[in-house]
């Protein structure tokens, strides 16, 4: 065990070093270096979407608290992209996304399919798949639906199940994996 006396450094005052590293070079933090103050664990969360063009790096919780900017920032990422409509996203979802990923070891971005849905976008995607939910909890901003090219689907479910943490469904003919904050379930093949 070394001694923090005689060298200088707390395992604090380097987790908050990193962290205030991180956000130097995450341009979307430039808003947080004040939640930096004795920072320590953080949460991140790296996507892309094929449908807007757009991508996301980022640190959204710093030791214990959300950075309000930020999850701004992933309400808008995860909008419905058909409508534009954007609601507060459940930040729980989030951090299921996020500690899967952590679990994979994978530094490729999630593929972000879907997120928000308007009950609009949610009726017509009903009408053209028996997949869809009526009551999906991606209208109440709970889900999303994540594909990475380097995991197989059995992998990225198998990691969000890992959480225990809300619902998981598999759609390996799509090549997706659905997560979400709702009761702890799975489905899919």
């Amino acid at each position: 065990m070394t001694n923090q006396a005689t060298s200088g450094f707390t395992r604090r005052s380097l987790l908050g070093m990193f962290a205030a590293t991180a956000v130097i070079a995450a341009p979307t933090y430039s808003n947080a270096f004040g939640v930096l103050k004795g920072a320590g664990d953080i949460r991140r969360i790296s996507m892309y979407s094929g449908r807007t063009g757009e991508a996301m790096d980022t640190i959204y919780w710093i030791e214990g608290e959300y950075i309000p900017e930020v999850m701004k920032e992933i309400n808008h990422f995860m909008r419905d992209w058909r409508s534009n409509d954007t609601i507060p996203m459940d930040m729980r979802t989030v951090d299921i996304m996020a500690a899967s990923h952590r679990l994979m070891d994978v530094s490729e971005p999630y593929m972000l399919l879907s997120g928000y849905r308007s009950p609009a976008t949610n009726a017509l995607l009903r009408s053209k798949s028996k997949g869809v939910a009526k009551n999906s909890l991606h209208m109440v901003g709970q889900a999303a639906d994540l594909r990475l090219k380097s995991r197989s689907v059995g992998q990225m479910a198998k990691a969000a199940a890992a959480c225990a943490s809300g619902g998981v469904g598999k759609y390996s003919r799509s090549d997706f994996v659905h997560m979400d904050c709702g009761p702890v379930r799975s489905w899919g093949g």
